[in-house]
């Protein structure tokens, strides 16, 4: 929805921080994995870019402005939700993210809930299908 928006290198660093959050509980689900693939074609992304372990050390010079930041945020926390719970382990890496993202703790509970209310308006969708 939103990643098109990213540059190449941008979308190249985003399926490697996609990969730190579905790993960072230990397991990849079938969810997680069905939703990357849907990010990559989003992004069009070739299935060369491995999706690889990234670490957060100046991450913000990729993500140069805000609405980068924001649209990775938003991606990621969705990503959170792939498997049905946001896990302790991808709630705290996606904090540090926002931290080195210099997004607020309050944006970012909102950006959690404004994630929350886009699920459950989703699954009122498919009740509709």
């Amino acid at each position: 929805m939103l990643l098109t928006s990213l540059n190449q290198a941008q979308k190249e660093a985003f399926i490697c921080l996609a990969h730190n959050v579905v790993v960072s509980d230990g397991e990849l689900t079938v969810g997680e994995r069905v939703m990357m693939d849907e990010m990559r074609r989003e992004m069009d992304l070739s299935p060369a870019i491995e999706a690889r372990y990234l670490p957060l050390d100046g991450i913000e010079k990729i993500f140069d402005s805000r609405r980068s930041r924001i649209v990775a945020l938003i991606s990621l926390i969705r990503l959170g939700y792939a498997d049905g719970a946001f896990e302790i382990e991808e709630q705290c890496l996606l904090s540090d993210l926002s931290t080195t993202f210099e997004v607020s703790e309050a944006d970012f509970a909102r950006l959690q809930n404004w994630v929350r209310r886009l699920i459950a308006l989703e699954r009122e969708a498919q009740a509709f299908m």
